[in-house]
């Protein structure tokens, strides 16, 4: 009697489907083959496949390490066979494959011609049409060699690491999803203020629209030649001046008029609360380009937030208490305790004290000197003596004054835009900055769990510079998900629950991508092999998960159509 042989195979499916499905919709791997041709050794999966195996593992696994792929691959090799349609095998991800890919990526017009196709594509399937536009950059820090001219070098580092070497992201958003419409990787040594015209030109060729766009920014977009630039092509922009542009003696020139009680303000609501107040002025401003002249009205909008005057305050406050500490500790005597014997030694500590707590000029203060004779009596050789001893007092109060003046200021910012008042009101100018969010939660994504961009280990530039734009699909495609969940649940006015460990009968309206990805991690696929015959079974979904599924407009079988022959998919 011969025993049969039994194979039994199981591996984790999790989300995949789902990311596949996902990147799918945005024509990622048509894309890919489109605008990046590999030499004629390739051979096995396309790579547009690749891409897009690797973006898949890139979202589940939050890791984009090279030397990872083809072993996570190794693991599920059936189910991304079954999800693409076609034979997928580890072989075909090597670090050798992969860095072909990176370097395909980091060809500038290549991508230039790839980034565009992919937005307008997007665009269109999602039916996107805002023109708001947010524009930031970040920096990414780590251990790289810096070459002259080279993509890694030192600078201002925003990750507080400036004993490192560094590159930096330039990242266009689009409003209301945040979806990113456009990146650009400068060299790390590069300053902010000159990449916003190239970030605009470039969401302009994305785009590709006739209508104008709206650029929304910090202060370092507001450089002259940045607004003149947006202005010259058409668009608008709102932006802060900083204390450079604007500094504290002008601002205070133009609030006068309302310390004088001549100016009112103008109450600023968002979602019902009141947040801030402010009035505007304007001036009329205008420059060449190309030749040409061009003249525009320019809006100041002089704001106050409640929360940030509210903040500095209580900030400035501690600061004095502090300062005021650390001055009485002055006059303390004892042992190990610094005596100051004369005027200006005293004095200099005081207003060490004064800059340390940054309270420099709010404190008025005396320094009084204090003389004392006292006898010495002989001893042994010694003979008996009068001694002068000196010593210095330092004696301070609040300037209560130059205190006023200084926090009658807290608050107050001006913003610069070219909008006109007939279609921004005050009020929607001031709201529209505060969702400055949109973008820097793109940046939150890139760097940590989600797509991991740091620690990066790549050395060579092209490659790197390959590596941020795969990561900037993948933050599409996260975009895309959460945005398409939110607004299926806000039509029906649902909300989603089971979604947090620990807390099942949490609910939300509001989930996150990486929340969403993560209620399928326990699904499996189960193959059995005996006696010649192969049987195939996948983990049933539970009711959240067809939710989710629903909501993310993807079809109810998805996961059933990795098993082509299952009957019952959802067993009692």
């Amino acid at each position: 009697m011969s025993e049969e042989q039994l194979d039994v195979h199981v591996e984790p499916v999790e989300d995949i489907p789902v990311i596949i499905a996902k990147l799918e919709r945005m024509k990622i791997q048509e894309l890919v083959e489109q605008h990046f041709v590999p030499h004629g050794n390739w051979r096995g999966c396309s790579v547009g496949q690749v891409a897009l195996v690797w973006l898949t593992y890139i979202l589940t696994e939050g890791d984009h390490r090279l030397s990872y792929l083809q072993e996570w691959v190794k693991g599920r090799e059936k189910t991304l066979s079954a999800c693409l349609k076609t034979n997928i095998r580890a072989k075909d991800f090597s670090d050798d494959r992969l860095e072909i890919l990176l370097d395909m990526l980091g060809s500038d017009e290549k991508w230039r011609l790839f980034d565009r196709d992919m937005t307008q594509g997007i665009l269109r399937v999602y039916d996107l049409k805002g023109n708001l536009i947010r524009l930031d950059s970040t920096s990414g820090s780590g251990y790289w060699k810096v070459t002259e001219e080279g993509l890694f070098q030192f600078g201002h580092s925003k990750d507080h690491r400036p004993d490192l070497p560094q590159f930096k992201i330039m990242l266009a958003t689009l409003d209301p999803l945040g979806l990113a419409v456009g990146i650009q990787v400068p060299s790390g040594d590069k300053a902010d203020d000159p990449l916003y015209i190239p970030a605009m030109d470039q969401v302009r060729h994305n785009l590709g629209r006739n209508e104008s766009l709206f650029f929304v920014g910090d202060s370092k977009m507001m450089a002259f030649e940045t607004r003149l630039h947006a202005v010259a092509g058409g668009d608008g922009y709102l932006g802060p001046f900083s204390k450079t542009q604007i500094n504290n003696e002008a601002l205070s020139s133009l609030l006068k008029p309302v310390w004088d009680g001549e100016q009112p303000l103008e109450v600023i609501q968002r979602k019902g609360v009141d947040i801030a107040e402010g009035f505007e002025t304007s001036v009329e401003l205008s420059g060449t380009v190309s030749e040409k002249e061009v003249n525009w009205t320019e809006r100041r909008l002089v704001v106050r937030s409640y929360q940030h005057a509210h903040a500095a305050t209580q900030a400035l406050e501690v600061r004095l208490g502090a300062a005021a500490i650390d001055l009485g500790k002055l006059n303390e005597r004892g042992r190990g305790k610094e005596h100051f014997r004369d005027l200006e030694s005293l004095t200099n500590a005081a207003q060490s004290v004064l800059k340390k707590h940054k309270a420099e000029g709010c404190f008025l203060f005396t320094c009084e000197e204090q003389t004392t004779k006292y006898r010495v009596r002989a001893h042994k050789e010694r003979p008996a003596e009068t001694r002068t001893k000196y010593e210095v007092t330092l004696s301070f109060e609040r300037d209560e004054p130059v205190i006023q003046r200084l926090t009658r200021l807290f608050g107050w910012r001006i913003y610069g835009t070219n909008q006109p008042a007939a279609n921004f009101s005050l009020e929607k100018l001031v709201c529209a900055y505060r969702d400055e969010y949109l973008v820097e939660r793109n940046f939150g994504r890139l760097k940590g769990k989600s797509l991991a961009l740091t620690p990066m280990y790549l050395q060579d530039d092209n490659r790197a510079t390959g590596l941020i734009r795969l990561l900037s699909i993948g933050l599409r495609a996260l975009t895309l998900l959460e945005h398409v969940v939110r607004e299926n649940l806000a039509k029906t006015g649902q909300k989603l629950a089971g979604l947090y460990a620990g807390n099942p009968k949490r609910e939300t309206a509001r989930p996150k991508a990486e929340t969403l990805l993560r209620a399928f991690k326990n699904i499996y696929l189960t193959t059995i092999q005996i006696a010649g015959q192969t049987r195939q079974q996948i983990t049933p979904l539970n009711d959240g998960q067809r939710q989710i599924l629903a909501l993310c407009e993807l079809p109810a079988n998805l996961y059933d159509l990795l098993v082509p022959n299952l009957s019952n998919p959802y067993p009692k």
